[in-house]
């Protein structure tokens, strides 16, 4: 019954969201409705000490990151230099390679800082443009950018300043280049099958005659060819926050050693505030790159930007909000749901997989397609079974870099089910449904998946790290 109980609770959570209600306000009632049914008693108890103290622990570590990333691309699309870095790829590699442009156009701007969600609004009208002078089914457009925004930029590639990168740092206290040649292999991967993939479906298009298609609905504006920064320009903020990020990663725990100190100036005594560095420096590292790749974008385009970023900083700050509290909200739901007698028997079943490394595959991705969210599912698993992860590791010989770097990668996998919010956000940006392009987001998770399982073959294969 207890089971059954944890059961309900989950598929009440993942059915209000694929309804598009509010995560933040759903994600408490589900966890204690589960409670409620379990021991009324526990129900007060668990909401304040525990859902409200692990919910507001993630607000504490990661809203900063959301908050800089949000900025971040918010200042690269005011400044014009998202639409300088989509038409110079597109000029370089050409306009009739219209899937693979896109794929690295989207590559580019993820791995540079720029939140998936600005991705998408920031690259559909330069692919319905491409798409459309090629003959190419508008469908497809949604995989396309699903391929270079949701998979390997977001989690395989070692160094991506993405949240669901950053997430595993603090319980395997690793950094966000953890496992690079996996990773990398990873991130080959995912590249080329979904390469291989969508050209598949190119060419069976055209050969049974569909093109681009009529009676569309969301349809950009023409592009406007008007001049634009220059790509150098346009690409050093984001090149700089992935070299200040491995500058700062390598930098900060020389500079502050294990812990670091300080007494409040106060009136009266006070206790010292210790902070263990090795928990939060990888966390200091992306905020100082982001940080100075806003800098940067003022330096270069501050006269652009200003003029409509009073405005533009209110949205984005509206998105970090939205986007950290849902996650946060996920987070405590993950952390009442493992507290619960109904939670032994998933984890007594997950513990069956002999395999560690699979074991937590299985577990990470199976969660984040329930909830519908790479980081709040991969969240739920680390905070409910980090510590068995870590103890397998250790009784395996595994490095705890590969327990990152799989749990990063296996988060990114099952979350694209049809209720996960960027999906859906990408569907209503190109005015596609469900019916006409879910297929092919679909596709690109399995082969998302895949790769996690491949990743993990190439680890007891070679040994690679």
């Amino acid at each position: 019954m207890s089971f059954l109980i944890v059961l309900a609770s989950l598929c009440f959570l993942m059915f209000v969201a694929y309804r598009g209600y509010s995560v933040i306000l759903f994600a408490p009632i589900a966890a204690l409705g589960a409670v409620l049914l379990t021991d009324p008693t526990l129900v007060a108890p668990m909401f304040t000490g525990l859902f409200m103290d692990k919910m507001v622990g993630f607000v504490k570590a990661y809203f900063p990151i959301f908050l800089l990333g949000a900025i971040f691309g918010k200042v690269i699309e005011l400044s014009g230099f998202s639409k300088a870095i989509v038409a110079s790829v597109i000029k370089f590699i050409g306009s009739s390679r219209a899937i693979i442009s896109i794929v690295i156009v989207c590559g580019i701007l993820t791995y540079g800082g720029v939140s998936l969600f600005v991705v998408v609004f920031a690259v559909y009208p330069f692919a319905a443009e491409l798409f459309k002078q090629g003959g190419i089914p508008k469908r497809l457009i949604p995989g396309t950018i699903a391929l270079g925004a949701f998979t390997f930029t977001m989690d395989s590639l070692p160094g991506t300043p993405q949240i669901q990168n950053i997430i595993p740092t603090t319980f395997f206290k690793t950094n966000i280049y953890a496992a690079p040649i996996l990773g990398t292999l990873g991130a080959i991967f995912i590249f080329v099958v979904g390469i291989a993939y969508l050209e598949w479906c190119r060419r069976r298009a055209m050969a049974a005659g569909e093109g681009y298609g009529t009676s569309l609905v969301n349809e950009p504006a023409p592009f406007e060819h008007e001049k634009l920064a220059h790509p150098f320009i346009a690409i050093l903020p984001l090149i700089l926050v992935g070299v200040m990020n491995y500058v700062f990663t390598k930098t900060i725990p020389l500079i502050y050693g294990e812990s670091h100190s300080f007494v409040p100036a106060v009136i009266g005594k006070a206790a010292p505030v210790v902070q263990q560095i090795k928990s939060v420096y990888s966390l200091w590292a992306v905020e100082g790159a982001l940080l100075i790749g806003i800098a940067a974008v003022f330096i270069f385009a501050g006269r652009t930007v200003i003029k409509t970023f009073a405005e533009g900083s209110k949205s984005a700050v509206a998105g970090a909000l939205l986007a950290t509290m849902n996650t946060a909200s996920e987070y405590g739901f993950g952390a009442i749901i493992a507290a619960l007698p109904g939670f032994l028997v998933v984890a007594q079943a997950l513990s069956s997989i002999p395999n560690p490394l699979i074991n937590e595959a299985i577990t990470v991705t199976a969660l984040a397609g329930i909830t519908g969210s790479a980081s709040g599912g991969m969240g739920i698993a680390l905070a409910a079974m980090a510590e068995t992860f870590v103890q397998n590791a250790q009784a395996a010989g595994i490095p705890l870099e590969v327990f990152h770097r799989v749990a990063a990668m296996a988060s990114g996998g099952m979350d694209t089910l049809p209720h996960n919010g960027a999906v859906i956000t990408l569907l209503a940006v190109t005015g596609l449904t469900h019916r006409q392009s879910y297929k092919d987001i679909f596709a690109i998770t399995c082969i998302k998946t895949t790769a996690v399982f491949f990743v993990i073959a190439v680890y007891y294969l070679t040994g690679l790290v």
